[in-house]
Parts: structure tokens; sequence; C-alpha cells
């Protein structure tokens, strides 16, 4: 019998402190964790793959992670994605919350993003 096959996450997000403490939370959560660091890279990935998570900032160079949200909503191989928002805009988040799964307010603690990543 073959091992399960592991879930798989995109953690969209620029700042590379944010980038390692999220993609290590979500791995322990039991995920392969791919990070992408730029707007426009994020939507050629999403083309290519469907995630089981997507952890995303909001504010990302090019193309925002708004933006991106609406891509992933708007696309039917996509839209039953869980999506977690990570921003440190809280007008932003609000505005957001109902086409998103959850939204987290930085600074987001590793252990919250792990233990919520976990329940997807």
């Amino acid at each position: 019998m073959s091992a399960a096959k592991k879930k798989f996450a995109l953690v969209i997000e620029d700042d590379p402190a944010q980038q390692a403490i999220f993609s290590r939370a979500v791995e322990m959560a039991g995920y392969e964790v791919e990070v992408i660091g730029h707007g426009g890279d994020a939507l050629k990935r999403l083309a290519e793959v469907i995630p089981d998570l997507v952890v995303l900032d909001l504010h990302l160079p090019k193309v925002s992670g708004d933006e991106i949200l609406a891509t992933i909503r708007a696309d039917e191989r996509l839209a039953a994605l869980p999506v977690i928002l990570a921003t440190a805009d809280p007008l932003l988040a609000e505005t957001l919350s109902d086409v998103s799964d959850l939204v987290l307010l930085k600074p987001i603690s590793f252990t919250q993003l792990r233990d919520l990543a976990s329940r997807f």
C-alpha cells in the first residue's frame, strides 16, 4: 500500500521573515509548501496547480492579493480552494472576509497559523 499523498499549500507572501514563519507553520500542519513572493508569479503558478490551501498576503508586488483572491474565486478549478488571508490592514481584511475562508491580522503567530492550517 502506498503512502498517502501529502497535502499541498502555496504561501504567497513577499516578506522573507513572514515567508519563513508561514511556510514552517503550514508544514507543521502537514502540508508540502511552495513559497511564492510575487503576485504575478502566484497567478502563473495557480494556472498550473490546484493546491489544497493558500496562505495569501494582500500587499504583494505587481499583482495584489485581493486581485489574486478574485482570480481564485472566479476560476471554477479553484473556486472552492481554502484561502487564509494574511494582512496588517484591518479595513481591507473586513472587505474581503466574505470571499476568504479565514482572515488573520498581522502579526500572526506561528502556533496560530499552524493550528488553523491543520483544520483545512
